[in-house]
């Protein structure tokens, strides 16, 4: 306000003030890390997948030989909708795995009885959720030239699958598969360890957060679950809630959040942690490698946008800190089953710091696929991840992966 005589200017301002707070001493934490040994039943089981996966066939030759369920069926086909041929609907030479499920529903099954030679008419159903929303729901036909039939093979699991992914024998394939989860093993374990941390972290620390950056933090989460709430993907558990009751538990995850974030914050001031440059630019190498034909565009994107590069940089500065505490606390190791190392991925309390990077733990049984090389490099599938308060100790609430895109009668591109 300004006084009568105008010479005084009085003003009042408000602003939030970061809390003061002690961080907890990581010399006094005990942290416990689960293990988990590789097991010889673990190589085999991932040796008979490779063999499942990478089946050869042979042609039926006899000319009343019919195709069957798991056989490979080679043909030709247009597709049509009220008669007319619509694009992306014809293939020539098309390779039909009856029963891989590969392609819509009902079209691999109404080729089972087909020979060589035959000519079919193929009536099926769009699904009303197909990535073409001009097929989607349609019915259609696909007129079918049945070329040749392939039975599956026998695929032998010795030297020469291994050759298949570029090793020299089946021992080095078993060594390969043997490191790949090793580094499995050792990335669930860290995993693990962190959960511990984090748990202990926020239990550990009670002080008023800044009710902005709550807010902002709810903002974002909420942002995900309304657009799982829109497109059918939110957890099971909390389809029967109201709207009420998930903003509760979603707002005490910003707060977990934004209270993990603050601790590992000071903790990383404290200890002088820092994120080179260096280590900035291979994560956005890193980003950029996601996308094909764009890399380029996606470091371009980076250079021109600081608040882009704050969010690559921001996981690196927590693993660092983390790393950091991990290093001082007592930690203990845990021998548990490798069943036990990686369940309860679903029920796992949420972890959630500040800015930090979802990371998905690999998958229990992962075969290596054939264009990839080499077996070691293979990385596990990832697990379907429909959003989630619960995700591994880093950031609840992750944006589900868009479908892939279908091909007009394929349901994979």
């Amino acid at each position: 306000e300004i006084s009568k005589g105008g010479k005084d200017f009085e003003f009042e301002v408000s602003v939030e003030v970061m809390p003061e707070f002690e961080p907890a001493d990581a010399k006094k934490m005990s942290v416990t890390r689960p293990v988990a040994e590789i097991e010889d039943a673990q190589v085999e089981e991932a040796l008979a997948e490779l063999a499942a996966q990478n089946k050869s066939y042979k042609e039926k030759t006899a000319k009343t030989a019919k195709a069957e369920d798991g056989d490979l069926v080679v043909i030709d086909f247009v597709g049509k909708i009220d008669g007319e041929a619509f694009d992306g609907g014809s293939a020539t030479d098309a390779r039909v795995a009856i029963g891989d499920g590969a392609f819509i529903p009902g079209f691999e099954e109404q080729l089972i009885g087909a020979k060589a030679g035959e000519e079919r008419e193929l009536k099926v159903t769009f699904p009303k959720d197909y990535n073409a929303k001009h097929l989607a729901g349609k019915e259609a036909i696909f007129e079918t030239t049945v070329k040749s039939i392939e039975a599956p093979a026998e695929t032998k699991i010795d030297d020469e699958l291994a050759k298949n992914f570029g090793l020299e024998d089946l021992a080095a394939l078993k060594d390969a598969l043997k490191k790949r989860f090793e580094r499995e093993h050792n990335s669930q374990s860290r995993l693990r360890a962190k959960r511990d941390l984090l748990d202990q972290l926020d239990a550990a620390h009670q002080f008023d957060l800044p009710p902005s950056m709550v807010e902002q933090e709810f903002a974002t989460i909420w942002q995900e679950v309304s657009h799982a709430i829109e497109h059918g993907h939110l957890e099971d558990e909390d389809k029967d809630k109201s709207e009420d009751e998930l903003k509760a538990e979603y707002r005490a995850i910003a707060e977990r959040r934004v209270r993990l974030g603050l601790v590992l914050a000071k903790i990383g001031q404290g200890a002088n942690v820092q994120v080179t440059q260096e280590e900035v630019s291979r994560a956005i190498n890193a980003e950029a490698q996601k996308y094909p034909g764009q890399e380029r565009q996606v470091v371009e994107f980076f250079q021109k946008n600081p608040n882009a590069v704050g969010q690559i940089r921001a996981p690196i500065y927590e693993e660092k800190v983390v790393d950091y505490i991990l290093e001082l606390a007592k930690v203990t190791d845990k021998k548990v089953s490798r069943e036990a190392l990686f369940e309860d991925e679903d029920e796992a309390p949420a972890k959630p710091a500040k800015n930090a990077a979802a990371k998905k733990a690999p998958a229990k049984k992962a075969a290596a696929k054939k264009d990839d090389a080499k077996a070691d490099t293979k990385k596990a599938p990832a697990k379907k991840a429909a959003t989630s308060k619960k995700d591994d100790g880093d950031k609840p609430a992750a944006k589900k992966k868009a479908p892939a895109k279908k091909a007009a009668a394929k349901k994979k591109s």
